[in-house]
């Protein structure tokens, strides 16, 4: 099981992964560096870790000490890229569909109304993505 666990201290950090960590999780992703007293907390936790991830740019202020230790107990210390920003509304298979059914002759009315997106999104995905606006 993964666990992501954010904070905006230390000592918030340490309330929270004794809260949340349990022997089932074996993935934890945590905010802030990884030190000696956060690898600890985990550790007796949730004895089952495998894998300990935070931010790249983190990474590098981890002590070697600790990276050791951690990799004679076969546990890895990962810098992790998470995603920043709001997720996109509409995938990309959407974005082939629009496309494909443009293809088929259909007006953005039609496929405004097939998909259920505005007719405003419809088009602003279709010029986005390379297509011709107006009907076929």
């Amino acid at each position: 099981m993964r666990v992501e666990i954010t904070a905006r201290n230390v000592k918030e950090l340490l309330k929270k992964i004794d809260e949340t960590l349990n022997e089932d999780v074996t993935e934890v992703y945590i905010n802030l560096r990884p030190t000696k007293e956060v690898v600890v907390r985990i550790l007796e936790n949730a004895p089952n870790v495998k894998v300990i991830g935070c931010p790249p740019s983190l990474y590098p202020m981890v002590s070697k000490k600790v990276i050791r230790a951690l990799e004679q107990l076969g546990i890895k210390i990962i810098p992790i890229e998470k995603g920043r920003g709001r997720p996109k509304k509409y995938s990309p298979k959407v974005i082939q569909l629009i496309n494909k059914m443009r293809e088929e002759g259909k007006s953005p009315r039609e496929i405004s109304k097939a998909l259920g997106i505005p007719i405003r999104t419809l088009y602003y995905l279709i010029e986005v993505s390379g297509g011709k606006k107006g009907g076929s």
